[in-house]
């Protein structure tokens, strides 16, 4: 994974993201793009210490910017719409990263406030999801997904 990407290629996933769906077209997400391997081994530090994060070429924080949402959707924007707003953002990276021949990954376990230290955040941004982007050294199973019969519900549970 830690074959260096193009300009084109961060941007290309970036777009991915940013035609993702949002609560009234708000589009509350913000994406900061690491490759400094001392903000890579920061961001790890912080994530449990999860080592994609440090072997990956770029790390793409993405935040939510919660005083956006809330301007247009009050408190619901503020904790839940821009939430799943830059999950939609967030979606369309990693699909676009696997036709991309990429590796990725959806990390959301981390300690907020370190990564907050770490790439400087402002208080109305919140870090949702980080993800580690880069040259896959094996090729990957897909994993197991439990049967539609266990999912899908007629009218009711």
């Amino acid at each position: 994974m830690k074959r260096e990407m193009s300009q084109e290629m961060i941007e290309a996933l970036i777009e991915a993201a940013r035609w993702a769906p949002s609560a009234g077209n708000i589009q509350p997400w913000e994406f900061v793009i690491a490759t400094d391997q001392n903000v890579k081994s920061n961001l790890s530090h912080a994530a449990y210490k999860q080592k994609d994060l440090e072997e990956a070429s770029i790390v793409i924080v993405v935040c939510a910017d919660q005083k956006r949402a809330e301007q247009a959707y009050g408190e619901r924007g503020k904790n839940l719409f821009c939430i799943q707003d830059t999950a939609a953002a967030v979606e369309n990276i990693l699909l676009t990263a696997v036709s991309m021949g990429l590796g990725s990954c959806w990390i959301g376990a981390f300690k907020e406030d370190q990564i907050r230290k770490v790439i400087n955040v402002p208080p109305h941004i919140k870090p949702v999801a980080l993800i580690p982007v880069g040259y896959p050294n094996e090729a990957t199973k897909a994993r197991e997904r439990r049967p539609l019969k266990e999912i899908i519900h007629k009218e009711r549970f």
